[in-house]
C-alpha cells in the first residue's frame, strides 16, 4: 500500500472507553511511547478545534494496528465501536491482523456474549501492563521485521 511509506504512520491506534483511560489507556499509551513506538492517542493528537471523526479516521487508516482496549464501558461507547468498525473493516479487507485486543476488566465468557468475533481473537489481559506492553510490542516488531506494513 502506498499510504504505509509516509513518516506520518503509527505503529498503533489506542482505542479505549474514557472510563478506562487512567487505569489501562494513558499508562499503555505512554509505555509503547517510552519503548520508541509511534502510538496514536487521543490526548496525544487531538486540539482544541479539531474534528474528532477526521482525527480519528486518520489515526486508524494511519496506523499498522489498533490496540482495543474491551472494556464493558468499551461497548457501552458509540466513538469506541465506531473505531472498531473501522479497525474490523480493515483487517477483513486487508491479508494482515489489524485488531490487538486488550481485556480490561473482563473474561472470555463476557466478550463471547457481547462480541463473539472478538472472542475469536487471542486477547491480552490489561494487568500486569508490563506484560500486554511486552506483548503489543513483539507484535510490532514482528510486523516491523517482516517488512509488511
Amino acid at each position: 500500500m502506498i499510504w504505509m511509506a509516509r513518516a506520518d504512520i503509527r505503529d498503533c491506534f489506542i482505542s479505549h472507553a474514557s472510563e478506562d483511560k487512567d487505569a489501562v489507556a494513558r499508562p499503555l499509551a505512554e509505555a509503547l511511547l517510552a519503548a520508541g513506538y509511534g502510538v496514536w492517542f487521543d490526548e496525544f493528537e487531538l486540539d482544541v478545534g479539531d474534528s474528532l471523526r477526521e482525527k480519528i479516521d486518520d489515526g486508524l487508516a494511519k496506523s499498522r494496528f489498533g490496540v482495543v482496549v474491551l472494556s464493558e464501558s468499551f461497548f457501552g461507547k458509540n466513538w469506541t465501536r465506531a473505531e472498531l468498525d473501522g479497525l474490523m473493516a480493515r483487517q477483513m479487507i486487508g491479508d494482515e491482523k489489524v485488531i490487538l485486543p486488550v481485556w480490561h476488566a473482563i473474561d472470555e465468557d463476557y466478550l463471547e456474549t457481547v462480541s463473539p468475533m472478538l472472542a475469536s481473537l487471542v486477547g491480552v489481559p490489561s494487568a500486569p501492563l508490563d506484560n500486554a506492553v511486552q506483548k503489543i510490542a513483539r507484535k510490532i516488531d514482528r510486523r516491523r521485521e517482516s517488512g509488511a506494513t
